[in-house]
């Protein structure tokens, strides 16, 4: 297991692929590295498989690991959709859009029938990612949507007529167990779940896999975990690790292989509104979210 800092004394990134001449390559916990390749081009585009990226904490990387993901994603050739499903339009400002200036956003999409999921959608400065923009308005939403009927599923109707032009549908969804992370996962065919590695946020994710059992038995039985993505690993530090074990040891081999580290560059890379990607390609920070893409396509849970 080898740390790769950005500078003497900052912080750490894990980088998984990384190991002495001769040794075989492991995860954080000690699984051996499968080789994720370069996916084959597809053929055609569509239907996507939507993906809710979902934990009720907050700051546990779930708008970063959207972004990110989705740029990966979209490098690969796959047509990617970013749902900012989040009143707090983070998602959305950080592929370069204002939320401050929308004449419309999600929240049109899911109280006005009229309203199409392709007026919403707005292009980024990244090849084959597109956005679905969310601001404050958004927080009205779980509170109208109440009396609405069949509720739970609006976002679902709301996306049903573009899925056909995307490979990917990435759900940024809000930090919180409440109607609109309900939507998030009845529209979903899979659920990635950021975890934090640090001891508050383990706790939980027994009660986020409780409410996506809940979700599956009585709206949406084709949802499935697609994994437990580590973020804000520090390789150096035994707590980062005791943590990651502690999840293998819960959930097997629904952890991913693939760790997100630590590291300045990711705040950075959201002040000038790029994904990681963009803003720094060759960092350790892009290369962990460029395998964690191909080991998605790899295990199925992308296109």
């Amino acid at each position: 297991m080898t740390a790769v800092s950005d500078a003497p004394g900052n912080d750490t990134l894990f980088a998984p692929a990384a190991t002495e001449s001769g040794e075989e390559a492991r995860d954080a916990v000690g699984r051996p590295l499968p080789h994720f390749p370069e996916p084959e081009p597809l053929a055609q585009h569509g239907p996507a498989r939507i993906i809710a990226m979902c934990n009720q904490k907050g700051g546990v990387g779930k708008t970063t690991s959207t972004i990110n993901l989705g740029a990966a994603l979209a490098e690969l050739g796959r047509r990617v959709l970013l749902v900012d499903f989040d009143p707090q339009g983070a998602a959305s400002v950080g592929v370069g859009v204002n939320p401050h200036e929308l004449d419309l956003s999600v929240y049109n999409l899911l109280m006005d029938r009229t309203v199409q999921a392709a007026d919403v959608i707005l292009p980024t400065a990244i090849d084959n990612l597109d956005v679905l923009p969310a601001n404050i308005d958004l927080s009205a939403a779980e509170v109208q949507l109440v009396g609405e009927v069949a509720r739970e599923s609006v976002l679902a109707r709301g996306l049903r007529p573009v899925l056909d032009q995307y490979d990917v549908v990435l759900v940024d969804c809000q930090p919180s167990l409440g109607l609109l992370t309900v939507n998030a996962l009845t529209a979903a065919h899979g659920v990635l779940i950021p975890l934090e590695c640090e001891f508050f946020a383990l706790r939980g994710v027994a009660l986020l896999v409780e409410t996506i059992e809940k979700v599956r038995d009585r709206l949406n039985p084709d949802l499935e975990i697609d994994g437990i993505l580590p973020t804000m690993y520090d390789s150096r530090t035994l707590h980062s690790r005791e943590v990651v074990a502690r999840v293998h040891e819960a959930f097997g081999n629904t952890l991913l292989h693939t760790v997100i580290g630590r590291t300045v560059k990711f705040p950075d890379a959201s002040v000038a509104a790029e994904p990681i990607t963009a803003y720094a390609p060759n960092h350790p920070g892009a290369l962990a979210y460029r395998q964690l893409a191909r080991e998605l396509i790899a295990r199925g849970d992308a296109r």
